[in-house]
């Protein structure tokens, strides 16, 4: 029994080992190591840190400045993200107002700006939403970390911008660029705006790692694409069947809420009932008297 449970352990190792192999592959390029394109790296709400790709995560240079450093999450295990680099994602900055980060940068150029988000406080969506600015300029809106993956789950947000002839240039908007990046995380309307950790590295999309696999958040996108490449005529004419059978296909980002238009409320109508039975009798009486 030993021996034929062994070739099921090797398989089982495959799809990790593929990730990990994919993953050193993308991020090298067969150019500079990723440590070697990472120009500025802090791990937010944490001390130093380096990752398995070889980046420095500077100890965060807002300590005691502004804002407040959390380490709540580092009771949680964090999915996605290998264990030696949970921390990352387990300790983060937050503060009650806008607050942000600085970065120099010298040299012109393609960069790819990362930021690492857990959700380990709440557990469901619409209870932590900001933006985040890059030099004013909103390069991710409405951002809920819960409703994205789900609670204690690794995610990042990747921006690439670039800097040419003293103008950065981000998702189609340029400004004048002084030599400094500005990134700031906006206070919204739902709590406070946080980060656990964020890089700038020279580069282009191709050369940031991607986080492990997640089945559930696969799944889900492979049904939106669906959806998104469907027919608008088919999707006209299956009408009820194609409504009623993407809740079975989709997968939660987190527990269900219950919802409170669900309650029966039939048992509050009897009171009212008996109330006009007796109340219709005895109004006729006293119309007869």
């Amino acid at each position: 029994m030993q021996r034929a449970s062994a070739p099921w352990a090797a398989w089982l190792l495959v799809p990790a080992v593929l990730w990990l192999l994919a993953d050193r592959s993308g991020a090298d390029g067969g150019g500079p190591s990723l440590a070697e394109r990472v120009i500025w790296a802090v791990n937010a709400g944490g001390e130093a840190h380096t990752d398995m790709h070889g980046i420095h995560f500077k100890k965060d240079p807002l300590e005691g400045k502004l804002g407040k450093a959390s380490d709540y999450g580092v009771r949680l295990p964090i999915l996605r993200s290998s264990p030696e680099d949970q921390v990352l994602y387990q300790t983060e900055r937050y503060n009650e107002d806008t607050f942000g980060y600085e970065v120099p940068i010298r040299e012109e150029g393609d960069y790819i700006l990362v930021m690492k988000y857990a959700e380990v406080y709440f557990a469901q969506s619409q209870q932590k939403v900001f933006d985040v600015r890059l030099n004013g300029h909103v390069v991710v809106k409405d951002l809920d970390i819960f409703e994205r993956v789900g609670h204690s789950t690794a995610h990042d947000e990747i921006v690439p911008f670039s800097i040419r002839r003293g103008k950065l240039s981000v998702q189609g908007e340029v400004s004048t660029f002084n030599g400094k990046l500005t990134v700031e995380f906006v206070k919204g309307y739902y709590d406070n705006p946080k980060v656990c950790a964020l890089y700038v590295m020279k580069g282009t999309l191709d050369n940031v790692p991607k986080l492990q696999p997640h089945p559930g958040l696969e799944k889900r996108e492979v049904v939106e694409e669906e959806d998104e490449e469907e027919d608008p005529e088919v999707a006209e004419e299956s009408g009820k069947k194609s409504t009623s059978a993407a809740p079975k296909n989709r997968v939660q980002s987190g527990p269900r809420t219950p919802n409170p238009y669900a309650a029966d409320n039939s048992s509050l109508m009897f009171p009212i009932l008996v109330a006009f039975g007796v109340f219709i009798p005895t109004l006729f009486c006293l119309c007869r008297l």
